[in-house]
């Protein structure tokens, strides 16, 4: 009867010692690796729109597009905002908002199928996030429906701008 010997029997003890021991180095290398850290952008700007002026409006949407570009063309990962308070909400319905003080004028309803389509073209093509001060819209009485649909709704539009700045570290920018 062939059985097997002692030496054969131990032979494999330092072998699984081995294997639980690196098995166990393993499990305490990954318990105290420093966590992967979220997606974070290489840039980060907000965009602060409050005004009514419509040839305003477009340049900062040209700024924008530049930026997106060059951007872009870097291969650069980034998180862009337009934040809307006050008169900007003129720019994200085409509602006419009568009898209110951001009411369409007739520079605005000329310009606002154009505006609009570069608008929702930076936040199609290039993820630009649009966010709209609540306090504004319901001040004014606006339906959450008759914003354009790529809308975020945020409580305030200035305390947005503030923790963007002061919590999440953009850029801030408001064109003159």
């Amino acid at each position: 009867m062939n059985t097997p010997s002692f030496s054969r029997r131990t032979s494999t003890l330092p072998g699984i010692g081995i294997g639980l021991l690196m098995t166990a180095l393993l499990v305490a290398s990954l318990a105290l690796a420093p966590r992967a850290q979220a997606f974070e952008p290489e840039a980060k700007v907000v965009y602060h729109a409050d005004y009514a002026d419509p040839r305003r409006f477009s340049a900062m949407l040209t700024s924008i597009n530049n930026m997106m570009t060059h951007y872009e063309n870097q291969f650069m990962d980034v998180d862009v905002r337009i934040v809307f308070v006050a008169h900007g909400i003129r720019f994200l319905t085409d509602d006419d908002l009568a009898e209110t003080p951001f009411e369409a004028d007739a520079e605005l309803k000329e310009e606002r199928d154009t505006l609009r389509g570069r608008l929702l073209s930076l936040n199609s093509t290039h993820g630009v996030k649009l966010e709209l001060c609540e306090i504004t819209r319901t001040q004014i009485g606006l339906a959450q429906d008759e914003v354009y649909d790529a809308v975020d709704f945020v409580p305030s539009g200035v305390v947005r701008v503030a923790e963007l700045q002061n919590e999440h570290g953009f850029a801030y920018i408001k064109i003159e």
